[in-house]
């Protein structure tokens, strides 16, 4: 497989084969702790830019392209003002010109596909508002290290339909997974997310379900959750904190779930809110495993792309 000169905008950018692909070789790397011999991406450079704080996608990152032998190189938000200063299209063109990829954590998705339409090296999305697709390649590592296997799993997710929820329904579907969406009434993933899934589920099998009743995690084999106001939605967050206060992982909604199903929070975490923190801790509770797994899935990422 050659993914040289691909951008990985959507998790629906790689195929089935290619996402298993991926997890295979970050499994490889982390085995391998660290140590990689020879460097798979020596004097390899990776531009990040950030409009949003970060603590996992920022660190992980630099780590991962350090270990691989190369160099990443950080671009806070008052060092470029994407589409202010300068535009994203000249953004683009240089930043091709310096480094072997481009990775960006930003507000609206269309950024991400305007450094894509311009770039002559691999654009990374680090998170939109649309999805977070490094993100849920951990999480499928993750899942596949508690459970040995994707195909045929039910994953439910409790919360806001946002951008994690979006990129975990594409992946289960690419991966013949259940996934259902527990939301609100009103703050469902959107229309065309789920329809897109269902669609692709048709030849994976693959099941994608919204609804607004928590009983449905009854069996799930995964469950998950994120905060109920994201990056942006601050002014929001005490409305919603009344609208999803049944909308959580809590010992409730654990004994609904199967007895050895494995608790997934992207993190950071509001604990009282989204998830309880009894809940987090419990030793089905994969959290700080699937943080780690950031590192090693990024890792196997750059590496797909830049070999």
């Amino acid at each position: 497989m050659n993914l040289k000169s691909r951008h990985f905008l959507s998790i629906l950018d790689f195929s089935t084969e290619e996402i298993l692909e991926v997890l295979k070789t970050a499994r490889k790397l982390k085995d391998q702790k660290g140590v990689h011999k020879p460097p798979p991406l020596p004097n390899k450079t990776l531009a990040m830019i950030f409009q949003k704080p970060s603590l996992r996608t920022r660190v992980s990152f630099e780590v991962g392209m350090t270990q691989l032998g190369g160099h990443a190189i950080y671009l806070a938000p008052t060092d470029i003002k994407l589409g202010e200063r300068e535009t994203t299209e000249d953004i683009a063109l240089v930043l091709s010109r310096y480094a072997d990829a481009v990775m960006a954590r930003v507000f609206g998705h269309k950024i991400v596909e305007d450094l894509a339409k311009s770039s002559g090296v691999p654009v990374i999305n680090g998170l939109s508002d649309f999805e977070h697709p490094c993100q849920i390649l951990a999480d499928l590592q993750t899942i596949q290290e508690r459970k040995n296997r994707l195909e045929g799993l039910k994953l439910c997710y409790v919360g806001d339909g946002n951008n994690v929820c979006h990129s975990l329904i594409y992946a289960a579907a690419r991966l013949g997974m259940t996934a259902i969406a527990i939301t609100p009434p009103g703050y469902e993933p959107q229309a065309d997310v789920v329809n897109k899934a269902k669609g692709i589920g048709a030849a994976t099998g693959a099941k994608v379900h919204v609804t607004p009743d928590l009983d449905a995690a009854a069996g799930a084999d995964v469950l998950y959750t994120d905060v109920w106001a994201s990056m942006g939605q601050e002014a929001e967050a005490e409305a919603r904190k009344k609208i999803f206060r049944d909308y959580r992982i809590d010992g409730d909604l654990v004994k609904k779930a199967d007895r050895d199903a494995v608790i997934l929070h992207c993190l950071p975490a509001h604990y009282g809110d989204e998830i309880e923190y009894e809940a987090s801790r419990l030793p089905n509770s994969a959290i700080f495993d699937q943080a780690e797994n950031r590192l090693h899935a990024q890792k196997a990422l750059l590496v797909h792309l830049l070999t």
